[in-house]
């Protein structure tokens, strides 16, 4: 498996702007929290990895988003395995890849939902996830116009997938962003000081 340095250097190779890095940061931090609370510690680092390098390509090529993916990631040393579980994010999107794995569903329902939690974040006087509660999100939710970037219907069909009420899918990811909300703070600071 990839190292994690290596996957940063590859991650950095293709994405500059810092809303793409903090959005892959908060991923990472996301779905090593899910790998932990789901009961695959053994498997974290992979699901961390995992979501750190999900959107590669997204910055340099939006246009072939989960298409140019294979070719920049096997060029950089990832698996197939992992090429995969990356690439089906986009599913019904910019990908035929269809999630299988429990991982591969919590990166498709949890990656559109921490675009709308973090939108949301920069909303409230603290500019932080670490006071936000599911009620406030989900006034955010309905409001179509709000992150409209961000689809509901992905995340709703993320929810699905996964067998689990919106409700539950807003509190975990919530409770995710809150864990690493400071490492993803950590490491934009870093590489600002690069």
């Amino acid at each position: 498996m990839i190292t994690r340095e290596d996957a940063l250097d590859l991650l950095k190779k293709y994405n500059q702007e810092p809303f793409h890095l903090q959005h892959a940061f908060t991923v990472e931090g996301v779905m090593s929290w899910y790998a932990r609370e789901l009961g695959y510690e053994e498997d974290e680092t992979y699901w961390a990895l995992t979501g750190l390098l999900h959107d590669i390509d997204f910055e340099k090529y939006p246009e072939e988003h989960c298409k140019k993916a294979p070719e920049l990631l096997r060029e950089g040393g990832v698996d197939e395995d992992m090429i995969y579980s990356i690439c089906c994010h986009g599913y019904g999107i910019c990908s035929d890849l269809k999630p299988e794995k429990e991982m591969e569903k919590v990166l498709f329902a949890a990656d559109e939902l921490t675009g709308l939690i973090w939108s949301a974040a920069l909303m409230r006087p603290s500019k932080s996830v670490m006071d936000m509660e599911v009620k406030s999100l989900k006034k955010k939710f309905k409001d179509k116009r709000f992150a409209a970037g961000c689809s509901r219907d992905v995340i709703r069909q993320g929810a699905e997938m996964l067998g689990w009420e919106l409700d539950e899918l807003f509190e975990k990811t919530i409770l995710a962003m809150r864990d690493c909300e400071e490492q993803v703070k950590q490491e934009m600071a870093r590489l600002g000081a690069d």
